[in-house]
């Protein structure tokens, strides 16, 4: 009985249009960095709406994991979205009163969306894990990854990256939440336990201050 149901969950699930499926599994596909950034590039006009049909959930995952770490009126908070994509994460952020909003992501068609929505105090082209992030002082770090099979290699890239930023006492980690329903999975493979789902992480990191100079 148990099996049966999550087979059926799995099915509906998966009950994606067959061009959302296409461009999705292309940009998952594990191509090199170069080809996949591509790709990216060319999904841009068609991003929202495919994600849309994911029921792609970490846009306000981020947003509100980022509001519980702000307790206190949000104004004023710096914050920097990692792969920002089309600006999804900073359109939650500012109904929750976030203001002050830089950006970075590896694909200069994601960027042009995001600059669209006047949402970002600055927006920049910047590869995690190739590149130094171009964090604002005192700011906090927000980024988001699938937990999929064909995602995993790229979550250990990051992991490593994050992990990196930590030894050099750079950021230092508030939290990770892994969360269950992330978006609907695209093939049986990619399910989480037949659910039809993928999972994924939220990582909220806060940068560390610079310790002042000694004299002499």
């Amino acid at each position: 009985m148990g099996g049966g149901g999550r087979g059926r969950a799995g099915a509906a699930g998966m009950r994606l249009p067959a061009g959302v499926r296409e461009r999705v599994a292309a940009v998952h596909c594990g191509a090199a960095l170069p080809e996949r950034l591509r790709l990216y590039d060319g999904w841009a006009d068609r991003y929202e709406e495919d994600v849309a049909a994911l029921e792609y959930r970490a846009p306000h995952l981020a947003a509100a994991s980022l509001a519980f770490a702000f307790p206190a009126p949000p104004a004023g908070a710096r914050l920097l979205d990692v792969a920002c994509g089309t600006g999804l994460v900073a359109r939650e952020l500012h109904r929750r009163g976030f203001r002050c909003l830089h950006g970075v992501d590896g694909s200069e068609g994601m960027l042009e969306r995001a600059r669209s929505t006047g949402l970002y105090r600055q927006l920049r082209r910047c590869v995690v894990g190739r590149e130094p992030l171009p964090a604002p002082a005192g700011g906090f770090l927000c980024l988001t990854t699938r937990s999929n099979p064909s995602n995993l290699r790229y979550k250990a890239e990051l992991e490593a990256a994050l992990a990196e930023l930590e030894r050099q006492g750079a950021w230092q980690k508030v939290l990770a939440q892994e969360v269950e329903r992330w978006e609907r999975a695209t093939s049986e493979e990619e399910s989480t336990q037949g659910t039809g789902y993928i999972s994924g992480v939220v990582y909220i990191y806060q940068k560390c201050p610079v310790p002042p100079l000694e004299e002499g």
